[in-house]
């Protein structure tokens, strides 16, 4: 930033640009650590200005170590204010100095920008201590999955600009990664004003890019294995006029096939963003996604046919004969999903605000799989596609706080959450077209049958009340807040409707400590719950009880560090869960809800990363989890009471660990990580266990000196499981026991019985290349 004056001017000028660089780096450091600003300081208007005597010369406060400004004086008319972002992280962005009085584990753009462009969220985070990441393609058009902490991704909230987004497995329909800024997941804990209804494992959140306030953008072309081709282009508009309204659209186009047996996999895609903001320090933004895909659904191969795969090389993906019922074109998934937020934050006095952020997610589309034969009246026999079929999966919802400064210590805030979550959906039944392929559901000339049809809810209503308190110079930080939800679910189908009305009260109290400028001791306890998604109502019948609200009750001490060398957190957490839901997966990327009782968790987590060192940052994390099933479990497949009790709660690893470096001279960069998840049960009885395995990636790249209006060329290529390893990186769901049935699909093979869990695994080595220049 740079201001020019007129040497009449010169006093006034340097008052101002003093003010400024003040403001700019409150501003600056409350963002980054996710506080609020200091109680001498109004949070809803504009900082105290700070101005130099004249003749004096102008400089700005220097924060502790690892947050440097410089303030360059240049002659008598011009003065430069400049910041360093790097400087907030270790690790080259691996890890993120924080200061919530919680756990919080975040990447940020310096990392990002190293990855592969078709990486999801999933793929960002997939270092980070609490979490164990299984995907089943290298280029993330069909999401994943995540473990954490004894728990899943069912359990967590998703967001994204703080507004709930994707599910895991469908996390891709989200955002583009170039316009991702950070990644932050917060293990086992929510902030009381989220609109949040599965929060267990606590939030992961996806900040978006903020529109650049000169015209330019940012185009990227990716080639690679599997015939990867990808284009990205994004337009900044600048800042409009002199309104102050800044906005950015961009669109992606992703093509690849399957990396196991027969498929092709398409998406577009389409990020919209708008930001506004005032002197008084309101804003408003919005962020719009479109996202079209139509990819084939994986084969997710039992244990057996996993081993067979691994040691004989016969793989298990779809056909790529059309005569087979198993062809490629006969398992695919067809989606459009359009998401939206809006946050608006308004400052009406010096001590109130008033925040209000509605969202909006609509999807429609079908998968389609085999569904056996027929036999016609001629004697021959033909093709039969079924469909998972969704007319409108649909979540509407808003919350409103009122924010006020009662006094110099205290912002006391009071809101309300309301959100109505539908999905309507089908099974229909088709003649598989003459070519193979599955038609569309609603092409009556292939109709066989509409099938069952369901539709399900959950309505919330949500007050929440909380503190934020800071003493003793805002050394002593203290968050507590209240929040009780009321809701009422329902699912009706062909034989009925049910429906129950719950509550949940969710209390929370965060305590942190700054004991110089170098530590930090922090203390969370709190009570989450979780009940189960409409789309997963949906698969179960009114015969079957909706099942009873998860709730989990949790405590976490920990301990930060950094200077201008390291930076540590440690984290110490205990969990008891009640009515744990697992989900079991059915196949064409569905799952059903069931209920296992009670389980514990404790543990810690450890993550160090380094300053750059000559041009390397190294980073390590660790955790180590027991987490135990509390009660025995009845197996409806075998009618047998499981001995579950006391047993490694299932998909639940002992051991996690990470390490990483990155480095950087001149225009060079390169990053390789390394992830381990330990042995793991994936039965419900333990009767059935998936060993550890290892995980690698490596980026390397090269930014060159502005060329023309290419003001950033880059190319850079990624590689991912170097070593080719054949493992497997998580179970589909969870199951009650290994001797449960479930039907299975084999590449060419007719449909057979297969029993246990079935798994993700590995891609296996991928080299994407990528060119791109801002401008």
């Amino acid at each position: 930033m740079a201001y020019v004056f007129g040497r009449a001017k010169l006093k006034i000028g340097l008052a101002i640009c003093l003010a400024s660089a003040t403001c700019l780096w409150q501003n600056f450091a409350h963002a980054a650590s996710g506080a609020p600003a200091s109680a001498g300081t109004p949070r809803h208007g504009s900082p105290k200005h700070m101005v130099a005597r004249p003749g004096q010369a102008a400089t700005a406060p220097v924060p502790h170590a690892g947050r440097k400004k410089a303030v360059e004086a240049r002659g008598e008319e011009q003065i430069s204010v400049t910041t360093s972002r790097q400087a907030l992280n270790g690790g080259g962005g691996m890890m993120r100095i924080e200061h919530a009085p919680r756990n919080v584990q975040t990447v940020d753009h310096e990392y990002i920008s190293m990855r592969n462009p078709s990486s999801t969220a999933l793929d960002l985070i997939q270092n980070l201590p609490s979490v164990s990441i299984s995907t089943p393609d290298p280029y993330g058009m069909q999401g994943g999955q995540i473990q954490t902490r004894g728990l899943t991704d069912l359990d967590m909230a998703l967001l994204v600009d703080g507004a709930p987004a994707a599910a895991a497995k469908y996390i891709t329909e989200n955002v583009d990664t170039e316009n991702v800024e950070s990644v932050s997941l917060t293990p086992g804990s929510s902030e009381t004003a989220l609109p949040v209804m599965s929060a267990a494992s606590g939030t992961m959140n996806e900040t978006t890019h903020t529109p650049d306030k000169k015209f330019g953008g940012l185009v990227d072309f990716s080639y690679g294995t599997n015939n990867l081709s990808r284009e990205f282009i994004r337009l900044e508009t600048g800042e409009i006029g002199h309104s102050g309204v800044r906005g950015y659209v961009s669109f992606s186009n992703t093509h690849t096939r399957s990396w196991m047996g027969a498929g092709i996999n398409d998406r577009r895609h389409v990020d919209f963003g708008l930001n506004k903001q005032w002197k008084n320090g309101s804003f408003a933004k919005a962020f719009v996604s479109w996202n079209w895909e139509d990819f084939t659904i994986d084969n997710y191969p039992t244990q057996q046919e996993f081993y067979k795969y691994k040691h004989t090389g016969e793989g298990y993906g779809r056909s790529a004969n059309s005569n087979n019922i198993n062809y490629w074109k006969n398992n695919t998934d067809y989606w459009n999903q359009v998401n939206l937020s809006a946050p608006i934050h308004i400052v009406l006095t010096r001590r109130i605000a008033f925040d209000l952020q509605p969202y909006y997610n609509l999807g429609r589309g079908w998968d389609a799989s085999p569904g056996g034969t027929v036999t016609q009246n001629d004697g021959t026999t033909r093709n039969v596609t079924s469909y998972f079929l969704q007319g409108a999966t649909e979540r509407r919802g808003a919350t409103a706080k009122l924010g006020i400064d009662v006094d110099r210590h205290n912002h006391v805030s009071f809101g309300y959450w309301y959100e109505n979550n539908y999905t309507q959906q089908s099974y229909p039944t088709s003649y598989t077209q003459g070519n193979g392929a599955a038609p569309s559901p609603n092409w009556a000339a292939y109709r066989i049958d509409a099938g069952d049809q369901q539709n399900a809810g959950t309505e919330i209503h949500s007050l929440f009340v909380e503190d934020h308190a800071k003493y003793l110079n805002d050394k002593l930080d203290i968050q507590a807040g209240f929040k009780f939800v009321m809701s009422n679910t329902w699912n009706k189908d062909l034989y009925g409707r049910m429906s129950n009305n719950r509550t949940a009260p969710l209390p929370q109290l965060s305590v942190g400590y700054t004991i110089d400028e170098h530590s930090q001791i922090y203390l969370n306890a709190e009570g989450d719950y979780r009940q189960p998604s409409a789309v997963d109502l949906g698969w179960l019948y009114t015969s079957v009880p909706i099942p009873k609200n998860q709730y989990s009750i949790k405590e976490e001490l920990g301990y930060r560090y950094h200077d201008q060398h390291i930076i540590v957190d440690a984290s110490f957490f205990n969990y008891n869960v009640t009515n744990r839901i697992v989900n079991q997966y059915l196949g064409m990327n569905q799952f059903k809800p069931f209920s296992i009782g009670n389980q514990h968790m404790r543990g810690f987590d450890f993550m160090i990363s380094g300053r750059p060192i000559h041009g390397f940052s190294p980073y390590a994390s660790v955790e180590y989890l027991h987490a135990v099933q509390d009660s025995n479990v009845f197996d409806p497949y075998t009618n047998v009471m499981l001995n579950s009790k006391g047993t490694q709660a299932i998909m639940a690893p002992r051991v996690l660990a990470n390490f990483g470096l990155t480095y950087k001279y001149a225009g060079f960069f390169g990053n390789a990580s390394l992830h381990y998840t330990g042995p793991q049960s994936v039965s419900v009885a333990g009767d059935q266990r998936m060993p550890g395995f290892v995980t690698n990636t490596i980026s390397l790249g090269y930014r060159f000196k502005p060329i023309g209006i290419a003001q950033s060329p880059t190319i850079k290529l990624n590689f991912a499981n170097v070593t080719g390893s054949i493992v497997r990186t998580g179970a589909m769901g969870a199951i009650y026991s290994a001797k449960d049935p479930s039907t299975v699909y084999s590449g060419s093979l007719a449909p057979y019985t297969g029993y246990g869990n079935s798994f993700m695994t590995a891609a296996r080595f991928t080299m994407t290349g990528t060119v791109s220049t801002s401008f």
